[in-house]
C-alpha cells in the first residue's frame, strides 16, 4: 500500500498570504489525489508556479515554506503576469535536529549532531515515513538511547537501518545511466561505516562526542561509544535514500502527467518548475513525462538540489558510454534550467557524496570524490556550453533563454548549523527573483 499524506483536504492551503493558491498531494506511488486536482486545474491564471518540498515531516510545514518563499512574488512579475500557486506535497521526512532557518526556534530542536537518542517528534516522523515497521524502528531508537560499547550491537544496528530500505532486494536509485548498484553505507561493515559517518559529522560543524578528542579521536579509536553519532546519521541518511528514490517516483509517475494534462486543456497556461533538496529530484523527472514538442514548461529552477550533478549531462567524464539519467531532458524546458548552488550547504557538500558512493568502489568511503557530486553543491557538470554565474551577475545580467546554468547562490544561503549547514536556507527574496527572470515574467 503506498504511504500517503495526512492532513490536507480539498487542496487550498490554510493561512497563505499568497493567492491563488492550491496544493497537490501525492502518495509515495506518484497516485495524485484527485481532489486537490479540481482546484489547480481551476486556477485563473497566466502563470503557474508549481513548487516541490524537500524534506518535511508534516504537510504544515511545507505549507509554510510556500508562503514563505512565495510571499514576494506578487511584487516582482510584470504586467499582464497573473501568477498561481501551487505547493506540491508528498511523502517526505525530517530530523528535528536539522534546522531551518527562521523556522524553528532553538528549544524546538532536538539536539544536533551527537544527540543520538531520538526525539518524540523523530520517532513518531520515522514510523509514519515506514509504515509497519514499528519493531525495527523501536530496537534502533532502544540502541541509540543505550550506545552499547559493542561492535556486535553496531552491527545488529547496521542490519536492521538495511532491512528498513530493503537493500537486499531493492535497486539501487540512479541519476545516471551507469547500471545501479545499492550504495556503500548499506553493504560495507557497520563500524566502520559508523565511524565514517561520525567524521562527517565533525566536518560538517557538529561537536566531538564527549571523551573523544577531534577527528583523531573517531579515526583512530576513541573507544565504540563514540561512533553512535554516525549510527545516528546512517539512520539520517537511509530515509534520504528512501526520499530521493521516491521524489523519481511521484515527479515521473506523479507531477508529470497531472502537468500534461493540465496542460492539454489550459494550451496557453505557462508553468514554472521549483523544487528543493529531494523536490528538485521530483520537478525535474517530471520531465520525463513531458512530450517531446510540448512547450508548456516555461522554466525550472532547482534550489539546493539533492541528486546528481551529471543528471543532465550526454557522456559522463569517467564513463564515455552512459550519460546522465535526464540526459538531453532540458530541451523540455522552453527556458532556462536553473541550478542553485551553495558551498555552505553541509547536506550535500560531505554527506551527499559519502552517501551517494556505490559498493565496491576503491576510493571508500571517506573523501570528496566527483563521481558522487550533488548538483547542489557545485552546479550543473559536463553538459557542454552550460554558462556559470554568481546570483548577482545572474539578477544583473539574466539568465540564458535556454540550457542549463549554474547559480553560485552562496550569497545568501549560507545559514544553518550542523548536520545540514545551510542546505534549508533557500526563502530569500533574492531567489524569487532569480525565478522570475528564469520565466520572464519581471517588468
Amino acid at each position: 500500500m503506498a504511504e500517503s499524506v495526512a492532513g490536507i483536504g480539498a487542496g487550498i492551503g490554510v493561512g497563505i498570504g499568497v493567492g491563488p493558491y492550491a496544493e497537490l498531494t501525492f502518495d509515495s506511488e506518484g497516485d495524485v489525489d484527485r481532489a486537490t486536482y479540481g482546484p489547480v486545474e481551476r486556477m485563473e491564471a497566466t502563470d503557474l508556479l508549481v513548487f516541490a518540498h524537500g524534506w518535511n515531516s508534516h504537510p504544515s510545514t511545507a505549507t509554510r515554506l510556500y508562503d514563505r518563499f512565495f510571499a514576494p512574488f506578487a511584487g516582482l512579475v510584470g504586467h499582464g503576469v497573473r501568477l498561481g500557486y501551487v505547493g506540491v506535497v508528498w511523502p517526505s521526512i525530517r530530523f528535528s535536529d536539522e534546522p531551518i532557518p527562521d523556522f524553528d526556534s532553538p528549544g524546538a530542536l532536538a539536539e544536533p549532531g551527537f544527540g543520538t537518542a531520538l526525539d518524540p517528534a523523530t520517532r513518531d516522523a520515522l514510523v509514519e515515513f515506514w509504515p509497519g515497521r514499528d519493531a525495527e524502528l523501536e530496537r534502533i531508537a532502544e540502541l541509540l538511547e543505550e550506545r552499547p560499547e559493542s561492535e556486535a550491537a553496531l552491527t545488529e544496528f547496521g542490519a536492521l537501518v538495511r532491512r528498513l530500505v530493503g537493500v537486499d532486494g531493492l535497486s539501487a536509485v540512479a541519476d545516471t545511466e551507469v547500471p545501479a548498484q545499492v550504495p556503500a553505507l548499506f553493504t560495507e561493515e557497520a563500524v566502520e561505516v559508523c565511524r565514517a559517518l561520525a567524521l562527517a559529522l565533525v566536518e560538517a560543524g557538529a561537536a566531538p562526542p564527549p571523551g573523544v578528542e577531534g577527528e583523531r579521536g573517531l579515526a583512530v579509536g576513541g573507544g565504540l561509544r563514540g561512533l553512535w553519532g554516525g549510527a545516528k546519521e546512517l539512520l539520517r541518511q537511509a530515509s534520504y535514500y528512501q526520499m530521493k528514490k521516491r521524489a523519481g517516483v511521484v515527479g515521473e509517475r506523479g507531477l508529470g502527467p497531472v502537468l500534461t494534462e493540465l496542460a492539454a486543456g489550459r494550451p496557453a497556461l505557462r508553468i514554472h518548475l521549483i523544487g528543493h533538496s529531494f523536490g528538485a529530484r521530483l520537478v525535474s523527472f517530471s520531465l520525463r513525462a513531458v512530450p517531446d514538442a510540448a512547450r508548456y514548461v516555461k522554466s525550472l529552477t532547482l534550489l539546493q538540489g539533492a541528486f546528481s550533478h551529471y543528471a543532465f549531462c550526454d557522456r559522463l567524464p569517467h564513463d564515455k558510454g552512459h550519460g546522465g539519467a535526464l540526459r538531453g531532458l532540458q530541451r523540455r524546458v522552453d527556458g532556462p534550467v536553473v541550478a542553485c548552488h551553495s558551498p555552505h550547504d553541509s547536506a550535500l557538500k560531505v554527506f551527499y557524496p559519502l552517501a551517494s558512493r556505490m559498493a565496491r568502489d576503491s576510493a571508500g568511503l571517506l573523501g570528496f570524490d566527483e563521481r558522487w557530486g550533488a548538483i547542489g553543491h557545485d552546479g550543473v557538470q559536463a553538459v557542454p556550453g552550460a554558462p556559470r554565474l554568481s546570483l548577482g551577475a545572474a539578477l544583473r545580467e539574466g539568465l540564458p533563454t535556454a540550457g542549463c546554468v549554474s547559480v553560485d547562490a552562496g550569497s545568501v544561503v549560507r545559514r544553518g548549523g550542523a548536520p545540514s549547514g545551510a542546505h534549508s536556507d533557500i526563502c530569500h527574496a533574492e531567489l524569487a527573483e532569480l525565478v522570475v527572470s528564469a520565466g520572464r515574467m519581471g517588468r
